[in-house]
């Protein structure tokens, strides 16, 4: 029988798995971010949810911390990997054999942006970039506007911008 068909989630032995990455500061991890994994879920063999370091930009919380949150949302889904990386998300990329980078975009100020990203990380690495739009509920979702809920102490409103592993299945 063929292995891909036992295993849904591995891949046909003839061609090489379809790695791709998910890059942001993830400051932190929102319900926007969630619903962009699930949907990438399905296009890709493996998704490594990279937490960008930036020792040069204030956080709200460590990496490590945005790390661990993550990873306790997708623990048990081997196909999900979490790691935090400080650099060039094209070496990361070599590194992990990943050919693909996801990214999520709310409105046409993220496109542009996305669009210069994505020809310089074309140009470096050979990383093809792959473009998930927000879902219309969720586009005004933002790690953002949690940090803003939060400094003005709306608790209840900035938690309900954040997933729980219930919501990542």
């Amino acid at each position: 029988m063929d292995s891909h068909i036992a295993n849904p989630a591995a891949p046909p032995a003839d061609r090489p798995a379809r790695v791709a990455l998910f890059a942001g500061s993830f400051d932190p991890f929102t319900i926007g971010h969630a619903d962009i994994v699930r949907r990438a879920l399905p296009l890709f063999d493996r998704l490594v949810i990279v937490v960008a370091v930036n020792p040069e930009k204030r956080h709200l919380f460590t990496a490590q911390e945005r790390v661990e949150a993550i990873r306790a949302l997708y623990r048990g889904d081997d196909r999900v990997e979490v790691v935090a990386h400080e650099g060039m998300m094209a070496d990361l990329a070599r590194q992990l054999g990943a050919r693909f980078n996801v990214r999520g975009v709310r409105s046409v100020i993220d496109f542009e942006y996305e669009k210069v990203e994505a020809d310089y990380n074309k140009r470096l690495g050979g990383l093809e970039t792959v473009l998930l739009y927000s879902s219309p509920a969720l586009a005004s979702v933002s790690s953002t506007a949690y940090r803003q809920l939060v400094f003005f102490h709306k608790d209840a409103e900035a938690a309900a911008l954040l997933p729980s592993p219930q919501t990542t299945r």
